[in-house]
């Protein structure tokens, strides 16, 4: 679990570093409004429509691997065919409501005036390239699927460092950073489409020429009902989950928004740093999710429960010396991305809040990843929406407008992740017992 969690976390640490890299050149380049509206409201627009397909795709990534560790070829093949078209359709889809509904997205969100222009020309700009990136993730989702975490992690480097080379081409050589915020912004949105497409050209070829049961056929490409339905049951729950995550998330931003652009951007630089938490834990939720699949398809009940275990080990060896880091250095790290005194002291006050609360999520990951590796994924559905999604959007709807201050949106975080651990261990645990999952009988996919 280890190599194969490691090169998830590699390849989690480039894709986001590329970001970071963004961050970095707009933030010094441009400024603080340019970050503001790049990793802002921007950010949470996409990843509310890029995590709904994201958690999707986690049916396909689910349904392969528990065929593909049950030795069952044609449905592998059915499986990563249906994969491939289901990320084109999305992406298409993605791409035409997102690009018309951008401007009324960031309007709604309370997005400070003078980042809103640049935010939603970055959207626009963003949104052209999501069937490149969707293509690549469900590519890199099937690799995943049978064990090859090392290959998704070559394509990750290599699109990486294109990303920073045309990044700094556009912004700084060409000069748009120069031109204004909104040219600086559009600069660093086109450097990472075209890291995208590159991306997804790579997948793809590799798929192609692979000589396994899960190689990619392009006149093969076409949606295969049966195995859309198996898909669908396991991803649609975790796509709603990841919908309502993000819908929660885009109101805590706009309660953020609320208090003015140097809150907004010191949100967006402490976004960056907090990242090294959330790639790392959730690079585990996958490398679990995979070992509980294969070993539940392949009928080995007691290594599906030795995953959750070695899962929470590796989690808290990681997560608590990365809480200290954070929260004692946290301040060197916001000052990569912003130079304005005022936003890194806010910063550094939202670190120091949220830091020391991580390990409280860690059962949420863990646990949600090994359920849908065993194919249940609408308990750990309802129980995101009510422990976290429900729970924290009445936070915001009922006690912030009684204190209108950071610290109780911040407030909102442990309180949620707590939660929602708790409810996870308990089904957890009377899923195992009822379920009889102490036993390795036959392999029993339908």
């Amino acid at each position: 679990m280890l190599k194969y969690f490691w090169a998830l976390l590699l390849g989690a640490f480039f894709q986001q570093f590329y970001n970071t890299v963004d961050a970095i050149i707009v933030g010094k380049a441009v400024g603080s409004d340019a970050l503001a509206a790049v990793g802002g409201s921007a950010a949470m627009v996409v990843n509310l429509f890029v995590g709904f397909f994201m958690g999707l795709s986690s049916g396909a990534t689910v349904v392969i691997a528990q065929f593909y560790g049950a030795g069952r070829k044609d449905e592998v093949k059915k499986a990563v065919h249906t994969a491939i078209a289901l990320a084109i359709i999305g992406g298409i889809f993605i791409t035409i409501v997102g690009i018309l509904t951008s401007s009324w997205i960031i309007g709604a969100m309370n997005t400070p005036i003078e980042v809103v222009e640049a935010s939603t020309v970055y959207l626009r700009i963003f949104f052209l390239g999501m069937i490149a990136n969707l293509v690549y993730n469900m590519g890199a989702g099937i690799l995943r699927a049978i064990g090859d975490s090392k290959r998704p992690l070559y394509v990750l480097i290599i699109s990486c460092f294109v990303n920073i080379l045309l990044d700094i081409l556009f912004v700084i050589v060409l000069g748009l950073g120069k031109m204004g915020i909104t040219q600086g912004v559009i600069g660093v949105a086109v450097a990472t489409i075209l890291c995208q497409i590159i991306s997804a050209v790579i997948i793809v070829v590799m798929l192609i020429r692979s000589d396994d049961s899960y190689k990619l056929y392009l006149s093969q490409i076409r949606i295969d009902h049966e195995m859309l339905l198996r898909i669908i049951r396991i991803g649609l729950p975790a796509g709603i989950q990841s919908t309502m995550y993000t819908l929660s998330n885009v109101l805590i931003q706009a309660s953020i928004n609320e208090f003015g652009k140097d809150v907004t951007a010191a949100w967006a630089a402490y976004g960056k740093i907090d990242v090294l938490f959330w790639m790392t834990i959730s690079s585990l939720g996958t490398a679990v999710t995979t070992f509980a699949g294969q070993n539940f398809g392949a009928g080995k009940y007691d290594r599906v429960r030795k995953s959750a275990q070695q899962a929470f080990i590796i989690a808290a060896v990681i997560t608590i010396p990365l809480s200290t880091i954070l929260y004692i250095w946290g301040k060197g790290f916001l000052y990569i991305f912003v130079d304005d005194i005022n936003v890194i002291n806010i910063g550094i006050q939202m670190i120091k809040f949220l830091a020391p609360f991580y390990c409280l999520y860690i059962g949420v990951e863990i646990f949600s990843g090994v359920l849908r590796g065993i194919g249940t994924a609408l308990m750990p559905m309802l129980i995101t929406l009510s422990g976290i999604c429900v729970l924290r959007v009445a936070w915001i709807l009922i006690v912030f407008p009684m204190n209108r201050t950071i610290e109780t949106v911040e407030t909102s975080y442990p309180i949620t992740w707590g939660t929602t651990s708790l409810l996870f261990l308990i089904y957890y645990l009377y899923y195992i017992r009822k379920h009889n999952l102490s036993k390795n009988p036959h392999n029993n996919i339908g």
